[in-house]
């Protein structure tokens, strides 16, 4: 298409986005490998962030993809009329929203468009991510989907996969109702599934973070999601999760695609550690605590298939919790008050 043209004419690509319009893009080109050009994500709101990733740009070899549904964001608005200052050329920018009208305002021409239906963190699945398709020739996305086709299609045909789901699903509310656990660290010990974390965050915690159905015995909704790259957390947080007094959880992700790496040792340890404790070879005071629940997913390969089955077996596992929560997992009213306010 005439998009992915102008996307490989360019030795620069950045993306102007925020929430879901960055977190899924920026997941999917790590975890399929960057292999053209040079990819650079704006998101905030300060100009500082603008000026410092375009200065050693040039404007005839960068393209801009501006991505929000609505295309109201504040943020991603106040960037793009930085970005057509610095451009001059409208013709090397490509809008992604389902708000055509609104695009067109900024007389931007290229506009691919989505169902104003799809929450931004439920968007990775759609056009906003056509920045991964580029970066692939659509070939890992098109995996990336049909792997989450094929979590949709066993939530209604695999007893033991929906099975799976409800345990997690219930041990959450459990441990965040009953044991008074509300933080869960979710940590990756996949180099290429290193911002996973990040995106789970926004999963969940726009999903979960309501307040409490009147009608449900649970008063407890969505935990605390934190984590990151497992090898760097072990080296910050994690004398937190060993030896605090935190009520803490986990959810840690490790590949078997190479059993011998030192990342799949880490992760695997560590899983033990927390659930089990420790008391060989160390001294009273180096004692660590254990008890603290963990769920290990151990993948047995890195492709987009994989990461798409993973993803939503993740929705799932949130949709599920949102239903036994009797709360919905689809708007986001607090996010929005942000927006109003901010504004006036």
């Amino acid at each position: 298409s005439k998009y992915f043209e102008l996307l490989n004419s360019a030795n620069n690509i950045v993306s102007i986005g925020i929430g879901g319009s960055y977190e899924g893009t920026k997941l999917l080109i790590e975890s399929f490998g960057n292999t053209k050009g040079n990819h650079i994500f704006i998101t905030g709101s300060d100009p500082q962030e603008f000026l410092e990733k375009i200065h050693h740009l040039k404007s005839k070899e960068t393209v801009f993809i501006v991505s929000s549904k609505s295309f109201k964001t504040e943020e991603t608005i106040e960037n793009l009329k930085s970005a057509i200052s610095w451009s001059g050329d409208l013709e090397r920018f490509i809008a992604i929203t389902a708000n055509k009208a609104e695009a067109l305002k900024y007389k931007i021409k290229n506009i691919i468009e989505f169902d104003k239906e799809i929450g931004g963190r439920y968007s990775i699945w759609s056009n906003i991510s056509i920045a991964a398709d580029w970066e692939q020739n659509n070939e890992s996305k098109k995996q990336f989907v049909l792997g989450g086709r094929q979590a949709d299609i066993d939530i209604e045909k695999d007893a033991d996969y929906l099975k799976f789901l409800k345990i997690l699903s219930f041990s959450d509310i459990w441990l965040h109702n009953h044991k008074n656990k509300n933080s869960r660290a979710v940590l990756s010990y996949i180099w290429k599934y290193r911002s996973f974390p990040n995106y789970i965050q926004q999963l969940e915690m726009e999903s979960l973070g309501k307040k409490y159905s009147k009608k449900s015995e649970f008063k407890r909704t969505g935990q605390i999601i934190f984590g990151g790259y497992g090898p760097t957390a072990q080296h910050s947080y994690f004398q937190l999760m060993h030896q605090g007094t935190q009520e803490i959880c986990a959810d840690i992700i490790v590949s078997k695609n190479n059993p011998n790496s030192m990342a799949f040792a880490q992760g695997v340890t560590q899983s033990k550690l927390l659930s089990n404790g420790a008391k060989d070879f160390l001294d009273s005071e180096e004692r660590i605590n254990g008890n603290v629940p963990v769920n290990l997913f151990t993948l047995y390969k890195e492709d987009p298939f994989t990461l798409g089955y993973l993803i939503a077996t993740w929705e799932h596992r949130t949709y599920i919790t949102a239903i036994m929560l009797g709360i919905n997992a689809f708007d986001q009213f607090g996010v929005n008050a942000g927006k109003i306010y901010t504004k006036k």
